[in-house]
Order: structure tokens, then C-alpha cells, then sequence
């Protein structure tokens, strides 16, 4: 027969349809309010501690729907928007230093939805809001960095140049200060340096102790040079913890000389981004002083050129002040699992950093090498301008006896958990920050176009729905319906689609596509009806008129969506922000109004008319 399809087509229309609807679901069940806990390092959260923050929170008599622990996560299910802020400030003080707490918002989707991997659409900074930070650089610390990457060199150039000094150090008041033991080889040393370093830095002859000693400032274009290049690169490195986080459509952008503004849209798992965009972490490899005592050197007798340091289990450890090699050349960083089972991180190096990694093992085989984790901490005092002061939080996560000459891949072990060896790896592949920053201010916010435009822009969407589906079955009679029930479907599995996208989110602009793929649709039913009606005109069956009116319109629809589907990729490839949610809208809604504009009305026709031998009338 013409219009009869085999009863497998029928059934992969109505089971693609029933996966569109399934996948669109978790939408109508909204979120709940939440404050998520996330243990730092050093720190685990346990049952014991679920107990006690329940017990807490009945105390303030505040509501919570339900308090889960999962690994190493807390979730707080709140019922009332307004206890949010409270409960995240309450819990703060509760728990200390130790954990993150952060603002969420947790999917209310069923158990039974999250089994099948049913997930709620990720809606953008204009229509669902999400958590807002403004971060603090922390530029004197920037400056301190500067200054000791000037010591680092000077020490390298004069070693270079054969000429001898007596030591060279950071100072409060005059930068860095190199100490020599005569005249003439400051004259030396100020001359070389002077001749490299002219317009960066300024040299001044000055006698301390008796010495003579060269004091080196940075010029006030170097000084301002040295802040800017610390706040971009702090936006892009977090650019780049961002995009490891997986949000879509992250706004990171500056505000002001010192600030940062990082808008993530949406966000699912606020505590660990609060940690991971906060955190300030690199690494240090250096040698173990195998001579010095640390207990001695805990009683303040420290060798020179050693420094005290404390493992993860709290030993006292010595360490030479020589840095054999910093994190800033670790290009890439994966966490795994050694032969024992044990949380490991895989680094690699640079070129750079590979060779002097080679040249540096090479000749110290069997002898121990730490690795020293760095990172600073915000406290409770301020400088003279109020800004918050940090302080620099070293522990030696690792000491291992160099076995054989080490190139550009090697592995740390000795971590804690997993979850410490994620972080640490995602860090260091993000690349760490040139100067600590501080999280001044966090909030959830609100829709940023405001709630009465998106409610318009909703409207919208309603008004044009209800607007055709009021004009098909009037004009088209049973097909319109035909017609209505196929625009459903397609708006339906257009929410489905996106729902199932990682990533993929739905802006305004991204309702303004839904919007035109709705009129596409249609206008895909409206081709094939008229051509319907041409065919019956012109003396064909009805089911004659059915069969061609929807094959001979096929071509013009085809043209026309596969040109538009066109345009949206290359909107895609080459827009940003607002351009790129339209495309995605777009090119999906033609995927699925060519799906249920074609096959599946042509489906439901066929079940209703195509079957009947003897049809005298066409309600079209």
C-alpha cells in the first residue's frame, strides 16, 4: 500500500519520541536551595559529622529536606530560598578553616531519572543566574615573587661571569641587596647587570656592615609591568581551571587593577570551584639535607642553607634552599593509581624543564629528592590598605631516592585519597596562579536581563505556540492537529536533546532559536499540506495526493533546513557567547522539526489514513 509504513518505522518513531520526552523530564522537577561542604586537604568529612551539622541546623530551626554525604562531599537540601545564606555563614563558622563551604543549587530529579542519566537543561547566566566570585589579587606577593626570580638570576649571571659575591637577598626597604667583599667586583657586578637590565631595573651603591653592596629596585614602568602581567595571568590560569571544571559559558573577565570577576552559570558543584579557582598551589623539588638533624633544627639550630619543613604525617624534614626545579614547567598532569594501588599524579615537563630534570638526577643518583607543595592561605589580618594578608603554607608531600636519570615524565606518590591526587593534578595542568588571590565576595545571582524579560521572552515562546495551534486545525482541520501534535513533540525533544549535551546550555538567545525552529516546523507541515491539496486538484487519489504531496515537498523542505543548518554551524564555529547558544538551539531544533515534521507526522497519517482503501475525504 502507499501509505503504510512497516511496523518496526512506526515503532522507532514512538520510542525516539518516548527518549525526547523521558530525557526532557528532569525540567518540570526545579531545583532545591543547597549549601555544599567540601573537605580541604588534611581533612575528611565522616558520619559523625553529618550528625553533628544536622543536629546544628535543627538548633537554628532551620528546614532541610535532606543531609547527604557522598565521598567526600556534604549536601545540604534546604526548603526555603531565604535560609541559604544563613545555613552557608552558620556552617562556615561551624566548621572552621578545614572545608569549603559553598552556595549550590542540587536537582530535585527523581532517583529513578538519575539511574538512566536523566539530568535537568543547564540554563545560562540570563535565564537561571548562577554563583558569582569577585577575587583579590594579591599583588605585593607578586611583587615579592618578581623579586626573588631577580635573585635567582643575578645569582645565575655573576655566576656565570665568574664574579664572586658574598650573598644576595630580598630586602623590605631597597628590593634586592647583593653583598660583595671589595669595590672592584661591584663595579663588575654593576656593570654587567646594568648593561642586561637597564630599563628594568635601578642600581645604587650603598655600604651596609661595612660591605659593599649593590641595591637593585625595579623602575616604576617594571613595577607597573610586573602587576599587570600578574593579574592576566591569573585570569587566564583560572580561564583554564574553569574550562577543567567543565562549565559552559563562564564569564571571566577583570575589574578594576587588581580584581577579578567570575561569573559560572549554572554551576552544580559550587564548593569544589570556590577551591579549585581559589587555590594557589604549585610544587618545588628540592634535595634533602640527609646531614642536618631536623630535631636540632626544630630547637632553631638550622644549618645554612637549609630550611625546615614538615611532612604530611608532621615529621620534621630538612631541605636545601636550592630549588632544582619549580612547577612553572609542568606542561600537563594526569592523577592515577600506582602497582600498589595508591593515588599517584604523572607530570610532564617542558624542554626546559626536562633537561635540567635529566641534568640535575644524572649526577644525583641514590641520593633523596622532595617534592614540596606550596600554597597560600588567606588570614584574618590586613595590611595598611585592608587588604587581606596571606600566608605561605609548605608541606613535603613526597620524598623519593633518585634511581636512575629522570627526563621530561615522572610520577608522584604518596598522596592522601583520590581526590587530593584530581585537584593536585588539575591544578598543575591549569597552571598556578603567578600571585595568590582571595575570594572577597561570593553570591548567587539572579537572571542578569532581569526576570521581566525572560519572562517576556517565555511569553513569546507561549504566544507563538498557542497562536499556531490555534490557526492549523482551523485552517487544516485534522492534519492541523496532526500538525500541533508534531510542534509538541519537537519542543519537547528539542529540551530532551540539549538535556542529554554535556555542556550545553540554554541562554535567551538560545529561546530565540527554539522560537524559529518552532516556525520552521510548521512551515515544513504547511509545505506538505498545500502540496496535498495541489495533488488532489490535479485528480489524484487521496491516498495518491498523500503519498506525493509528501514526497515531491521533501526536496524544498530539505533545501531549506539543510542551508539553515549550515549557517547555525558556522555561527558555532565562529560566534561566541550569545551566538553560539542560538546555533545550538538552532541546528538541533532543524534536526528534530525535520524528525517530526516528516517522519513522524507522516507516521501518524499513516496510522490514521493510510489503511483505509476507500477514502472518499481528506479533512486537510
Amino acid at each position: 500500500m502507499l501509505n503504510k509504513y512497516p511496523w518496526w518505522k512506526t515503532l522507532m518513531v514512538v520510542v525516539i519520541i518516548a527518549i525526547g520526552f523521558l530525557y526532557a523530564l528532569p525540567n518540570i522537577y526545579g531545583d532545591d536551595p543547597a549549601v555544599q561542604v567540601t573537605a580541604g586537604r588534611g581533612h575528611e568529612l565522616s558520619l559523625a559529622q553529618l550528625d553533628d551539622i544536622r543536629q546544628t541546623l535543627q538548633h537554628q530551626n532551620i528546614e532541610t529536606k535532606s543531609v547527604s554525604l557522598s565521598g567526600h562531599q556534604l549536601l545540604v537540601r534546604l526548603r526555603r530560598d531565604s535560609d541559604q545564606l544563613k545555613t552557608r555563614d552558620l556552617l562556615a563558622n561551624h566548621l572552621g578553616d578545614g572545608y569549603v563551604v559553598a552556595l549550590n543549587l542540587a536537582p530535585a530529579t527523581p532517583e529513578w531519572l538519575k539511574l538512566v542519566g536523566g539530568e535537568p537543561l543547564k540554563l545560562g547566566l540570563d535565564l537561571r543566574g548562577g554563583v558569582h566570585f569577585l577575587m583579590e589579587v594579591d599583588m605585593p606577593a607578586a611583587i615579592e615573587k618578581a623579586h626573588e626570580q631577580m635573585v635567582e638570576s643575578f645569582r645565575s649571571d655573576l655566576r656565570d661571569q665568574n664574579i664572586r659575591y658574598a650573598g644576595a637577598r630580598i630586602d623590605a626597604t631597597q628590593g634586592v641587596v647583593i653583598r660583595f667583599r671589595d669595590d672592584n667586583a661591584r663595579s663588575q657586578a654593576r656593570s654587567y647587570l646594568e648593561s642586561h637590565y637597564r630599563n628594568q631595573y635601578q642600581f645604587q651603591d650603598l655600604t651596609i656592615s661595612d660591605m659593599p653592596v649593590l641595591a637593585v629596585t625595579m623602575t616604576e614602568s617594571q613595577m607597573q609591568q610586573t602587576r599587570e602581567y600578574a593579574l592576566q595571568q591569573n585570569i587566564t590560569i583560572i580561564r583554564n581551571r574553569v574550562n577543567e571544571l567543565g562549565v559552559a559559558q563562564p564569564v571571566v573577565q577583570r575589574q578594576g587593577d587588581d580584581q577579578i570577576v567570575v561569573e559560572l552559570p549554572g554551576i552544580q558543584d559550587t564548593a569544589r570551584a570556590k577551591q579549585i579557582l581559589g587555590a594557589t598551589a604549585t610544587l618545588e623539588f628540592r634535595m634533602v639535607n640527609t646531614n642536618a638533624d631536623p630535631q636540632s633544627m626544630v630547637n632553631g639550630h638550622v644549618p645554612p642553607g637549609s630550611e625546615l619543613y614538615q611532612r604530611s604525617s608532621g615529621q620534621p624534614i630538612a631541605l636545601y634552599r636550592q630549588v632544582v626545579l619549580t612547577g612553572d614547567h609542568i606542561v600537563g598532569a594526569t592523577s592515577g593509581f600506582d602497582q600498589y594501588n595508591q593515588p599517584q599524579v604523572n607530570i610532564d615537563l617542558d624542554g626546559q624543564g626536562g633537561s635540567r630534570m635529566a641534568a640535575f638526577t644524572r649526577d644525583n643518583i641514590g641520593k633523596p629528592m622532595a617534592t614540596l607543595f606550596i600554597e597560600y592561605k588567606p588570614t584574618n589580618k590586613k595590611d595598611a590598605e585592608g587588604k587581606t594578608i596571606f600566608q605561605r603554607h609548605s608541606e613535603v608531600i613526597n620524598v623519593a631516592t633518585i634511581q636512575s636519570r629522570l627526563g621530561r615524565s615522572f610520577r608522584i606518590t604518596g598522596l592522601t585519597n583520590p581526590t587530593e591526587a584530581q585537584n593536585l593534578a588539575l591544578l598543575l595542568r591549569a597552571g598556578a596562579l603567578i600571585a595568590p588571590i582571595q575570594i572577597v565576595e561570593e553570591r548567587t545571582i539572579g537572571p542578569s536581563l532581569g526576570q521581566e524579560n525572560i519572562n517576556r521572552g517565555m511569553e513569546a515562546i507561549f504566544v507563538g505556540l498557542i497562536v499556531l495551534l490555534v490557526f492549523m486545525p482551523l485552517y487544516y482541520r485534522k492534519f492541523g492537529l496532526v500538525a500541533n501534535l508534531a510542534l509538541v513533540c519537537n519542543v519537547v525533544m528539542i529540551v530532551g536533546i540539549m538535556s542529554l549535551i554535556p555542556g550545553a546550555t540554554l541562554t535567551l538567545p538560545g529561546m530565540a532559536g527554539i522560537v524559529l525552529t518552532v516556525g520552521m516546523a510548521v512551515d515544513a507541515n504547511v509545505l506538505i499540506f498545500e502540496r496535498i491539496r495541489e495533488e488532489v486538484k490535479e485528480g489524484r487519489t487521496l491516498q495518491q495526493a498523500i503519498y506525493y504531496g509528501y514526497s515531491n515537498a521533501l526536496s524544498s523542505i530539505a533545501d531549506s533546513n539543510i542551508t539553515t543548518f549550515l549557517t547555525s554551524i558556522i555561527l558555532f564555529a565562529i560566534g561566541t557567547g550569545a551566538v553560539k547558544g542560538f546555533a545550538v538551539t538552532l541546528a538541533i531544533g532543524i534536526l528534530t522539526s525535520m524528525f517530526t515534521a516528516i517522519i513522524g507526522t507522516r507516521a501518524l497519517v499513516n496510522l490514521l489514513w493510510g489503511g483505509k482503501k476507500r477514502l472518499k475525504k481528506l479533512s486537510i
